[in-house]
């Protein structure tokens, strides 16, 4: 037997358990909705910065209480800033920009909000309803985009759900609020790396 032939399986066994997506490698967080729950898986080896921001969020129950304030169909639906009331939460100092991860704005992908300044996402956070390519680092006007850390591997039908809910003005949002709140209720730590 070749020294190759008796490694090549540990070799293939790395590889496969520091993917994104290694099962049980990546933490995972439950949004319980007012809509149903949604599971998220996040990527720390590809966003460890925004990844620690979220989970300290998710940690200090800054989550809970607050609404999906933005709904796009065709596009995503946005939350983790405002409470029913659209009282903005306080939020800790901004987070460095990882767009440039390699990780892309797709379909059921969640990514950090953010301004037009590229380093300035905190709280909010958005999911994507659609492939969202213009708003990868390598598409962006800016150069910069906005940093996927995770995805939804259970729930999606309730991302979509909300996406197709009727919107317009609500508090200082001139659209795009949903009419019926749709509210996060609590989001949980489910499993973490250990």
């Amino acid at each position: 037997m070749k020294l190759f032939e008796l490694f090549r399986p540990i070799i293939v066994l790395s590889a496969a358990a520091t993917a994104p997506g290694a099962l049980a490698a990546d933490p995972q967080v439950d949004i319980k909705t007012s809509a149903g729950t949604i599971r998220l898986e996040l990527y720390p080896a590809k966003a460890p910065k925004t990844v620690a921001n979220f989970l300290q969020y998710v940690r200090d129950g800054h989550y809970d209480g607050t609404i999906f304030h933005r709904v796009i169909d065709g596009f995503m639906i946005q939350g983790g800033g405002f409470d029913a009331q659209f009282r903005q939460k306080e939020t800790r100092a901004p987070v460095e920009n990882e767009a440039k991860n390699g990780l892309k704005n797709d379909l059921g992908t969640i990514a950090m909000a953010r301004t037009s300044a590229p380093h300035s996402a905190s709280a909010q956070f958005f999911i994507n309803v659609k492939n969202n390519d213009f708003l990868n680092a390598a598409s962006a006007q800016d150069g910069w985009g906005y940093a996927v850390f995770g995805k939804v591997i259970s729930g999606l039908d309730v991302v979509m759900q909300i996406a197709k809910v009727p919107t317009g003005q609500g508090g200082p949002f001139p659209r795009d609020v949903p009419r019926e709140t749709v509210l996060i209720e609590k989001m949980t730590l489910v499993s973490e790396k250990k």
